[in-house]
């Protein structure tokens, strides 16, 4: 399969597992929302139901906010050009995986293969940070080379 194919392929899978997190976020803040609506006004100042439920919609909203970040920056991935080194947006192929630097999505089945997507703040993306075909990295003590960058 075409480098560029492959690395569309695996950006577009990307894609659609976050659009899947954003939806689940909007569904347990929609349902957090209703059972505080159902719940009814505060019984008191103490009533702690209420409030939980809040704030159970309100963390769940911080972190949609971070999954609709990390949706933006899938789309910021430039797949009309093969990179050189690793970088944000590589599909870095090694001794051991095949590694995605894009968003932390962790494991990504494409065409009968596993790949990792991970973020740059991972420590595996950093010890692949720069790294060029068929130059070593060491990761956790473990030395290993890549294979290929695209």
């Amino acid at each position: 399969m075409d480098n560029l194919v492959l690395k569309q392929a695996l950006l577009d899978k990307c894609k659609e597992l976050q659009l899947k997190v954003i939806d689940n976020l909007k569904a347990e803040m929609a349902d957090a929302q209703k059972s505080a609506n159902e719940y009814g006004p505060p019984r008191d100042r103490y009533d702690a139901f209420r409030m939980q439920m809040l704030r159970k919609k309100d963390m769940f909203a911080q972190m949609m906010v971070k999954a609709v970040t990390e949706y933006k920056a899938l789309e910021q991935i430039k797949t009309k050009k093969c990179s050189v080194k690793a970088e944000f947006g590589s599909a870095v192929i090694t001794e051991d995986q095949m590694i995605f630097i894009s968003t932390s999505l962790g494991k990504v089945e494409h065409d009968g293969q596993t790949w990792f997507a991970v973020s740059l703040m991972v420590p595996l993306a950093q010890a692949l940070l720069g790294k060029k075909k068929d130059e070593e990295f060491t990761f956790r003590g473990k030395t290993s080379r890549v294979i290929d960058v695209f």
